[in-house]
């Protein structure tokens, strides 16, 4: 019972990268994506592979999102289907590599 629940919560909230290029595209009052590109200050093709799914958006996408829409990331994220509430980060990440030539 417990898994049809989960698999139908997340067949709700997909990742889906167009609802929030689209919720750009209206906030900003821009036409297309070519428009996108230039407000966001990137190269057209980005926006075409992220719409296409071959790009994630990252990070440094998602700020300059925020910085020219006033939207804050949390809304962001949510227009793209992004629900988690933490980001795990691997603790490999955060130790010191062993120098064995001391």
């Amino acid at each position: 019972m417990n898994q049809v629940k989960e698999t139908n919560a997340s067949a709700q909230f997909q990742y889906d990268p167009n609802n929030l290029l689209e919720s750009l595209i209206e906030k900003l009052n821009l036409k297309n994506d070519a428009a996108l590109s230039r407000a966001l200050e990137v190269a057209p093709p980005l926006i075409s592979k992220i719409r296409h799914r071959r790009l994630p958006v990252g990070a440094s996408l998602l700020i300059r999102m925020h910085e020219v829409s006033d939207l804050s990331i949390r809304d962001l994220r949510q227009l793209m289907g992004d629900r988690r509430n933490k980001f795990r980060i691997s603790d490999k990440q955060f130790k010191p590599k062993n120098n064995s030539a001391a």
